[in-house]
C-alpha cells in the first residue's frame, strides 16, 4: 500500500491529539482498524483508491443531471453539506433550496423517516415559523414526520444538532442559523461532520446573512433566489402566470465538484430540481414575464442585408421634393 504503517500510525497520534484538545471522542481512530482511512486521507492499492464501507455514504441525486454531474454525483448522503444565503431578505428561497435538498434525502431513502429542524428563537422571530401545510403541498413532508426544536440559546441549538447527528432513525437534520457565530467553528462543524458519517444520514447547516468560513462540510452551496418562469402547460409557457421557485446556486466549497453557477427550478410533483429551460421554444435565454417581445434572432445581420438597408434608405425622396418636379426618364 501506498500509506504504510508507520506513517499511518504517526497520523492516528496526531489525529488524537487534536482531538484531545478539542474535546473530540478519538476511540475511533485507532490504527487496528484495517482498511478505514481518516477523513481527507486515500489508501491506494496497485493505484486504485480503497473505500471501506463505513466511509462510503453514497450520494443524493438533485434531479438535475448537469448539476449532479457538477457535484461529482449528487450531494453527499453521509455528510454535512452548508447552505449559504447573502442576505437575509433572502432566507424565504434559501430556506425553500435547503427543504428541497432535505426531501429528496428523505425520498432517496425509501424509508418513512422524520425531518428535525432545528432554530435558535432569533431565528424563528425573522423569518417566521414553518408552515405544515406549505411544507406537505410544495415537499411533500407529512405534519407527522416534521420535528422542529426552537432553543433559546445558539450553544443549545448546536448541542441539540449534534446528539440528533449520531441518530439513523432521522432522514436528515437541518440546523438553521444566522450570521457567523463565534460557536460555528472548525471544532463545531466538525464533530457535526463525523456523526452524521458515523450514522449515514445527511446534516445540513443553513446559515442566513453569513458569509463564508472554514468548516468541516465537505460541500458548500450559495442560494439566492431566481426570477420565476412562466407555468408551463401543454399548449406552451402561460402569458402572465408564476412558474415554480426558481434558485441561482453557486458551488463554493467542494473536494470533488466543479465550481460553477446553476439556474435551477423545484419540481414539487416528482420532488427533485430541475434547470431553468427556455420559456419560448427557440429563444437563447428565458423571457421575461415584464417583456413582451421575443429574444431576437441568433443569428446577425448579413453584410447584403445592411447594404440593401442602406441604399433602399438612400433611394427615398427627401421631404422638400414636390410631386409636380417628379418627371419619367425619357429613353433613346
Amino acid at each position: 500500500m501506498a500509506t504504510s504503517a508507520a506513517a499511518r500510525g504517526t497520523l492516528f497520534a496526531l489525529r488524537r491529539k487534536i482531538a484531545k484538545i478539542e474535546g473530540a471522542p478519538a476511540d475511533t481512530l485507532s490504527p487496528d482498524e484495517v482498511g478505514i482511512a481518516p477523513e481527507g486521507v486515500v489508501l491506494r492499492e496497485g493505484g486504485s483508491p480503497l473505500r471501506h464501507p463505513a466511509l462510503t455514504g453514497g450520494l443524493i441525486a438533485t434531479g438535475d443531471p448537469d448539476f449532479d454531474a457538477a457535484l461529482g454525483g449528487g450531494i453527499p448522503r453521509a455528510a454535512l453539506t452548508e447552505i449559504h444565503g447573502a442576505e437575509m431578505r433572502d432566507a424565504g428561497a434559501v430556506t425553500g433550496f435547503a427543504l428541497g435538498l432535505c426531501a429528496t434525502a428523505i425520498g432517496a431513502a425509501s424509508k418513512n423517516l422524520p425531518l428535525l429542524w432545528i432554530a435558535p428563537s432569533e431565528n424563528n422571530c425573522e423569518a417566521g415559523f414553518p408552515y405544515a401545510p406549505g411544507l406537505l403541498d410544495l415537499f411533500g413532508i407529512t405534519p407527522e414526520n416534521l420535528l422542529t426544536c426552537e432553543t433559546p440559546k445558539l450553544a443549545d441549538a448546536l448541542w441539540v444538532a449534534e446528539e440528533a447527528a449520531r441518530l439513523s432513525t432521522l432522514g436528515a437534520v437541518l440546523l438553521e442559523l444566522r450570521g457567523n457565530p463565534n460557536r460555528v467553528d472548525l471544532t463545531a462543524t466538525r464533530r457535526l461532520h463525523f456523526r452524521a458519517r458515523d450514522a449515514g444520514r445527511p446534516v445540513f447547516l443553513l446559515r442566513q446573512s453569513a458569509t463564508a468560513e472554514p468548516t468541516a462540510a465537505p460541500l458548500r452551496l450559495s442560494v439566492s433566489p431566481a426570477a420565476a418562469g412562466m407555468r408551463r402547460t401543454v399548449a406552451g409557457p402561460l402569458a402572465g402566470s408564476i412558474g415554480p421557485p426558481a434558485f441561482l446556486v453557486e458551488i463554493g466549497k467542494s473536494r470533488v465538484a466543479r465550481s460553477g453557477s446553476f439556474e435551477l427550478e423545484w419540481n414539487s410533483h416528482e420532488r427533485s430540481f430541475r434547470k431553468r429551460g427556455p420559456e419560448v421554444p427557440g429563444s437563447v435565454v428565458p423571457v421575461p414575464v415584464h417583456r413582451g417581445h421575443l429574444a431576437p434572432a441568433s443569428r446577425p445581420l448579413l453584410a447584403r442585408d445592411a447594404a440593401f438597408a442602406a441604399g433602399a434608405a438612400d433611394r427615398q425622396p427627401s421631404r422638400e421634393e414636390r410631386a409636380a418636379d417628379r418627371r419619367p426618364r425619357r429613353a433613346g
